[in-house]
């Protein structure tokens, strides 16, 4: 889009020149604007004080302060309901729309090519004198660390259900990492325009599966098509979005209250579900049952809707329940309310983290919890600041890693674009330049006197601080969950080896979840990383983002390895290195461990019999555990990392003189004689599997995935459609997308998680040792 005249307009209180070329700029350069297309949005609109001062950057009180994050599953409606947000709020001028490819949060291009989210997004807007500060997550299970250290920095969460749905499967492994958090949430029961959407049918599935108490604050006027709006049970206000050209992006819409309804059906309705309310909060807060046990005894309806209100966000501060509001998103009704009960129900900075902020002061304590590389600027470090002030210029301590960094410059983040800030206080989000070192889970504090400072008053409050120094001061990180998918990487040329593999580091410093390895045997570039989707994008951006052209071998499943039975062995090492002679010798004994309580595997462990581990100094046993722990890494049959495996050791003798390097190197050999002979059993990702299909094709799906090795454990009814809940291997769900696609002329949906290792049985894994090993 191209500008020919120059053209002067102002927005707010911004003077702004329109230049030609669709070049946009104000003297003072503090407001980037941009073209998309047909859309125009401003960046920091109502930020600013003042025009003379467009730097200064108006930081509300800290009560006024909300960080959320819009969690859900695959197309339930995230990125379409803060697209909402944003635009209500006078954050953009034109609502942007996932299919078109032009919305604020979705902005790499793998995004708007696929019209999905796969990394968190941050932007910051204003909200009836409130700061929100909102990060859009994705839904697909590939990307679910994004949601999970998007949930471990933010006070609140929005929920987002398809209403015609209810819960599904990525919206469990989301509002399971909500509860890890402890992260207050709200519900927002979106698409109720759709034919099949049911409040009834999502209520009862959130309190059945999600095993929460939901808190109804609105009833829906009409459904389906004839949705046209909502009855907010507190204020007893009646609230209209009618499809009219003056309306039709939903900015206006019209309030009046419940008694003037001219529907009697509703206005019953309405004032039950309301008695419902009050009865079911009075159940979960003891302030407002004595309120309807004194004064309002006679009349529940008499409670004043700001007792109603302050009753609300006790129950939903203490996780007591859940406050659950609908609408339409797409259909642009119901999302200023969502707003309202942001502020009025999710919890402020200061509500949570009381210790941090009581240990810390006035002094900087803030976490890193995201990554990103710019090409011009270096690694941005995106940071939640719990206590102090962050100012740009500044040496800040890294306590994870011991190291003190200068922060060049702050900014405040708006999507793909950044707005530099001379400062910003404890409880928001900020992006950090010229942090080098700092990866995702650091934590930053000013100074190791201030760090101090704090270890000395978090002991006068009787907190152990453990064996590491400052252990309880270090913010808790973030869990990566293991890959299961890896393939090898090849560049083009050997030249571009190394380009290749600064890629590859930038990519693991964004996504943790991405790990790199060399094979041993081969010397290959093995990626590993949580699904197909994950890799086939890693693959993309290396070649947009780096311009290389990668090759990719074929995807492959990352089983596991254990053993079978007991085996007590030894081993001599005997070798004479120049003038020097090293001999070892160690007793060791393996044997498969289980978890009595879950049936399942656990992780791998080391111990010692009771009169070694005295005998033995830290140097050797560190030596010893080396050891153990290099053969863990490679299993006896493919060659593939082991789990549930107990080692105990026996005895370690050595001549004087023998090296660490010799001690390791001997456990390690005994180490894989014991597990070569105690028999060993390959260990096989199992999936969770959701599909919805229409019930015509239920007898093709089923038996497509009896052909896979599935298990169906249950079907269900969700309207006209079949939901299949069961658990298939995933080495036989490669390419099911299409294949699901083909069998139900593209009807159906399917999700899919991890499940569990399970062992494989040995008709299976005779032919999968045979296929690896190349001999069939």
């Amino acid at each position: 889009m191209r500008l020919r005249a120059v053209l002067g307009t102002s927005f707010g209180s911004f003077n702004v020149l329109v230049g030609g070329k669709g070049t946009l700029r104000n003297e003072t350069q503090m407001c980037r604007w941009r073209l998309r297309g047909r859309r125009l949005y401003s960046f920091l609109p109502a930020f600013t004080d003042d025009v003379k001062s467009p730097r200064s950057v108006v930081t509300p009180d800290i009560s006024k302060i909300r960080n959320i994050g819009i969690m859900a599953h695959i197309d339930a409606g995230k990125t379409t309901t803060t697209e909402r947000m944003l635009y209500y709020s006078g954050y953009t001028r034109a609502l942007g729309d996932v299919d078109d490819g032009d919305t604020v949060t979705d902005f790499m291009v793998q995004e708007r090519e696929r019209g999905i989210t796969i990394q968190s997004a941050a932007v910051t807007f204003d909200w009836r004198e409130h700061r929100i500060n909102l990060i859009d997550t994705p839904g697909h299970v590939d990307f679910t660390l994004e949601v999970e250290r998007a949930l471990r920095v933010l006070d609140g969460a929005v929920a987002v259900f398809d209403a015609s749905a209810g819960v599904e499967a990525q919206t469990l492994t989301v509002w399971r990492q909500a509860e890890k958090h402890k992260v207050p949430c709200i519900c927002f029961l979106n698409k109720m325009d759709k034919p099949g959407a049911s409040l009834s049918f999502s209520v009862e599935s959130i309190k059945r599966k999600l095993k929460v108490y939901p808190v109804l604050l609105q009833i829906p006027i009409g459904s389906g098509k004839s949705f046209t709006g909502v009855v907010d049970l507190i204020t007893k206000q009646q609230l209209m979005w009618r499809a009219t050209s003056r309306a039709e992006d939903g900015r206006v819409f019209e309030s009046k209250p419940l008694s003037q309804s001219d529907d009697p059906k509703l206005l019953q309705e309405a004032m039950e579900a309301r008695t419902a309310l009050i009865e079911k909060v009075a159940d979960l807060d003891d302030e407002l049952a004595d309120l309807l046990l004194g004064a309002y005894s006679e009349d529940f309806d008499a409670v004043p809707p700001f007792k109603l209100q302050e009753a609300v966000r006790r129950v939903t501060l203490a996780r007591k329940g859940v406050p659950v509001l609908c609408g339409s998103s797409l259909r642009n009704k119901g999302v200023q309310p969502l707003l309202d009960a942001i502020t009025a129900y999710l919890p402020a900075p200061n509500e949570r983290h009381h210790d941090l902020v009581r240990w810390y002061q006035d002094d900087l304590c803030a976490l890193a919890f995201k990554v990103l590389h710019d090409k011009q600027r270096g690694p941005l470090v995106f940071v939640r600041i719990y206590s102090g002030t962050m100012k740009p210029q500044s040496a800040v301590l890294n306590i994870n890693r011991s190291k003190t960094e200068r922060m060049s410059r702050l900014l405040l983040p708006f999507a793909d674009q950044h707005v530099e800030i001379p400062s910003l206080s404890a409880g928001n989000i900020a992006l950090c330049v010229g942090l080098k070192q700092t990866a995702t889970g650091d934590t930053i504090v000013s100074s190791k006197a201030s760090a101090a400072k704090a270890a000395r008053r978090a002991q006068e409050d009787g907190e152990t601080l453990g064996d590491g120094e400052q252990v309880s001061l270090v913010l808790a990180g973030v869990e990566v969950p293991e890959p299961v998918f890896f393939c090898s990487i090849e560049p083009p040329t050997q030249a571009k080896q190394a380009d290749l593999e600064n890629a590859l580091t930038c990519l693991q410093r964004e996504d943790p979840s991405l790990k790199v390895r060399i094979d041993p045997d081969s010397g290959q570039t093995v990626l590993c990383g949580m699904g197909e989707l994950h890799i086939e994008i890693l693959h993309d951006r290396i070649r947009r983002e780096y311009g290389i052209e990668t090759h990719l071998g074929p995807l492959q499943v990352a089983y596991r390895e254990t053993i079978l039975q007991s085996v007590a062995t030894s081993e001599t090492l005997d070798r004479t290195v120049g003038a020097r002679r090293h001999v070892v010798t160690v007793n060791v004994t393996v044997y498969p461990i289980v978890d009595s309580s879950s049936s399942s595997l656990t992780s791998c462990e080391v111990t010692y019999t009771d009169d070694l581990k005295e005998q033995l100094s830290q140097d050797i046993r560190q030596a010893v555990e080396n050891g153990v722990n290099s053969a863990y890494l490679q299993g006896p049959l493919l060659g593939h990392p082991v789990q549930g495996v107990s080692t105990v050791i026996q005895s370690v003798s050595f001549e004087p003189g023998t090296s660490l390097a010799m001690v390791s190197a001997c456990v390690s050999r005994c180490m894989l004689k014991a597990l070569r002979q105690a028999g060993g059993q390959v260990l096989e990702p199992v999936m969770s599997l959701e599909v919805t299909v229409e019930e015509g094709h239920l007898g093709s799906v089923l038996g497509d995935l009896a052909q896979r090795r599935g298990a169906i454990r249950d079907i269900q009814n969700r309207h006209d459609n079949k939901v299949l809940l069961g658990t298939v291997p995933l080495a036989e769900m490669m390419g099911y997308s299409t294949v699901l696609r083909t069998l139900t002329s593209g009807s159906a949906t399917f999700s899919l998680h991890l499940d569990s290792y399970k062992a494989m049985n040995p008709q299976h894994q005779n032919a999968l040792v045979n296929k690896m090993t190349g001999l069939v």
